[in-house]
């Protein structure tokens, strides 16, 4: 991977702290849904209830589909990330702490409005590895984008 998309990739994943995230339903059909993240390099982690749709969906195809970026003024402002992944159970509870540091450390204001912070033993930790990485960038271009494989 050229060095100038590995920087700007980075930088894109700490820039932002949610993506919407797309999983395979029973029927077929894409669900999406918005979740807060956390990235350690190009490993991204994110957590869901372990009974919810989303951990079902995930438990029977690991394949999503993620975007991340924000919504500028002007569209040709417009960067940000799109994503193919496979997304794994964090089992090992060294990671799991280590996720659950990342992902609260990106919401610091949380620790002073009373909200619990989650045991990892109460929810499901997902690290979603990508597989292909579309930079968005319409400075270049309306729609501008490049792929780049992981």
């Amino acid at each position: 991977m050229d060095e100038s998309f590995r920087r700007k990739i980075l930088a894109l994943l700490d820039q932002h702290r949610t993506m919407r995230i797309a999983t395979l339903r029973p029927d077929g059909w894409p669900q999406v849904t918005t979740v807060g993240y956390a990235n350690d390099g190009f490993a991204i982690y994110f957590l869901c209830g372990p009974d919810s749709q989303k951990a079902s969906n995930l438990a029977r195809d690991d394949r999503v589909s993620l975007a991340i970026d924000d919504d500028p003024a002007q569209v040709m402002d417009i960067t940000g990330l799109s994503m193919a992944a496979r997304a794994n159970v964090v089992i090992d509870p060294a990671e799991a702490e280590k996720a659950m540091s990342l992902l609260m450390s990106r919401y610091p204001d949380q620790k002073g409005v009373g909200l619990p912070i989650p045991k990892p033993s109460e929810v499901r930790i997902f690290r979603l590895i990508p597989t292909v990485i579309s930079v968005l960038d319409y400075s270049k271009g309306c729609g501008h984008t490049d792929l780049v494989a992981c």
